[in-house]
């Protein structure tokens, strides 16, 4: 029985705005249903989530918690006597947050036509014929979506659309089917009418959500047993069915083929106890629920694609920089030689790699192109540099080297392979090359005319990582003091600009006659491209033997 309060105390409720309710009598009901006196629209709140009570011994309020996440300034209580100033929160800290203040009745003049207006809604609401019943559920429905299409919870707003609907119809269980790549309906959610979750569909009426995903028209059957429309399906008898409702999620965007509406999935409905009577403001309601859910299902997998096209651009960051780190490489400082080089990959995280490593008085230039971009050409790249570095220290030759490398990756099976160049120059000017399906290194001279000579080292291999049986040769070169070396990968010799044509040896070699540095070779290239995103990673490395002159 409700009992009156020697004091009306005012319930401000500041989740998503700010209203206030009158507690003038107790029990008063919260909870997500909508026969509570304060309705909270939201699936983590409980149907009867909590009621605030009067104590006669005390003249006090108390919170009594139905479900356990009721917190009271902080704090998780099932039972709490209440002051004016306390900050009540539902369902977690960061839920709606409801403050309670005391106000004498003297002061309750204006708002009584307020509080006695909300509790003639609330008794409306309660009568089973009022039409008012079915908008407020559906108003309390899409208000509850719309804040789980916030967060981007599918789940979530197909719960609360199967919770709704069951309520509404009266129901046992309720499914949703979400249509897949390959056009078959996967079941997303059940959900039965005590608010348990349902995994096996296995009882249902396929041929029901067939008939709704072919026609993309509702099949409401409310009572399969006198039904003149057609004869009930095997899996209707045998399971004894008594009401099916299945209604399709038209998706309403267009599809690749220009089609405006398509089947998103479909919402079931059944009984096997009862048949269910629906009005026709019922079968409106339901359709109209249906067509509020499908829009916020697709805003709320969009925004999860979203959300993981973020997270994948995160760790992609967070690779990039580990992968830096791995094969940053330290140029030493020989008498003999000056090494410069760059690199930039085209998509944050690269299939380039180059790397200069010293043994035994000589230096070792290694410069590869894994094919491929992005991530799984940066991961063998990662791999085939450590397996080279290791094996130079070991005291391999180049030819050695490259049939290791070769090996590994074609017994590995990656369906990857990887051009690569290996030079080992000495300290006397020998320089030995093992070009593995690389872009031909180019060997300037700048002594020899005007503005020097280029020339191309041209023997060459296949590439480590398609044919295991594959063999490999060196050449051998005597270089001369201020003889330059550069080896480079495709991605700067078919660099285009905005009309399609490659930057190539046309671009490049002018500018390795005039001595410029690799930071206005790229400077170059940028502006060739008129700065637009490069199509594949660029790396040059610049190789000039320099020995002291009294060597």
């Amino acid at each position: 029985m409700a009992e009156s309060v020697s004091h009306e105390f005012s319930l401000i409720l500041t989740h998503d705005g700010t209203e206030t309710r009158i507690i003038g009598r107790t029990p008063f009901l919260i909870g997500r249903s909508p026969q509570m006196d304060l309705v909270l629209p939201y699936p983590y709140i409980s149907r009867h989530h909590a009621e605030i009570q009067f104590d006669p011994s005390s003249q006090c309020l108390e919170l009594v918690g139905i479900n356990p996440e009721c917190f009271v300034n902080g704090e998780r209580v099932s039972r709490h006597t209440l002051a004016p100033g306390d900050q009540i929160r539902f369902g977690f800290l960061e839920g709606p947050k409801l403050a309670l203040s005391e106000r004498p009745w003297e002061q309750l003049a204006d708002t009584e036509s307020t509080a006695n207006s909300i509790r003639a809604t609330l008794d409306h609401l309660r009568e089973p014929s009022s039409s008012d019943r079915e908008i407020t559920r559906l108003t309390w429905f899409v208000e509850a979506a719309r804040r789980l299409n916030n967060v981007g919870a599918v789940k979530e707003i197909l719960a609360a659309l199967i919770d709704t609907t069951l309520e509404l119809t009266r129901v046992e269980r309720g499914y949703v089917f979400l249509i897949d790549n390959a056009g078959e309906p996967k079941l997303a959610v059940g959900r039965s009418n005590k608010e348990e979750d349902l995994t096996d569909s296995s009882t249902l009426s396929n041929s029901a959500i067939r008939q709704a995903i072919n026609s993309g028209s509702d099949f409401i059957l409310t009572d399969t047993l006198s039904a003149e429309t057609a004869r009930p399906t095997d899996s209707i008898v045998i399971q004894s069915i008594r009401a099916i409702i299945c209604i399709p999620l038209r998706k309403h965007s267009t599809d690749e083929a220009g089609n405006e509406s398509r089947v998103l999935g479909v919402l079931y409905l059944d009984s096997r106890q009862q048949k269910s009577r629906l009005t026709r403001m019922d079968n409106d309601l339901l359709r109209t629920i249906a067509t509020e859910a499908t829009l916020l299902v697709e805003n709320a997998t969009l925004a999860q694609v979203e959300a993981a096209a973020r997270r994948y651009q995160e760790e992609l960051l967070i690779a990039s920089e580990i992968q830096q780190s791995l094969m940053s490489v330290r140029i030493p400082h020989l008498p003999f030689v000056e090494v410069e080089a760059h690199s930039i990959p085209c998509k944050g995280i690269g299939g380039d790699f180059y790397d200069v490593v010293c043994h035994d008085g000589a230096i070792y230039i290694v410069v590869a192109d894994i094919s491929g971009k992005g991530v799984s050409a940066a991961v063998l790249g990662s791999t085939l540099q450590g397996l080279i570095h290791g094996q130079i220290l070991s005291g391999l030759t180049l030819t050695e080297i490259a049939l290791i490398a070769n090996q590994y990756i074609c017994g590995k099976d990656v369906r990857k392979y990887a051009t690569l160049m290996l030079i080992r120059l000495e300290s006397h000017g020998v320089v030995e090359l093992v070009n593995c399906g690389h872009v031909q290194p180019l060997l300037y001279d700048p002594v020899e005319g005007p503005q020097g000579a280029i020339t191309m080292c041209e023997d060459c291999n296949l590439p480590v990582g398609l044919f295991a049986d594959a063999t490999y040769r060196s050449e051998t070169r005597q270089l001369k003091a201020g003889q330059k070396i550069y080896v480079l990968t495709d991605g700067i010799t078919e660099a285009e600009n905005p009309e399609g044509h490659c930057f190539g040896d046309t671009h490049l070699q002018p500018l390795i006659t005039v001595g410029t540095d690799l930071s206005k070779v790229f400077a170059a290239l940028k502006v060739f491209t008129a700065g637009a995103e490069l199509e594949d990673d660029c790396t040059m490395v610049q190789i000039r033997y320099s020995p002291p002159p009294n060597a």
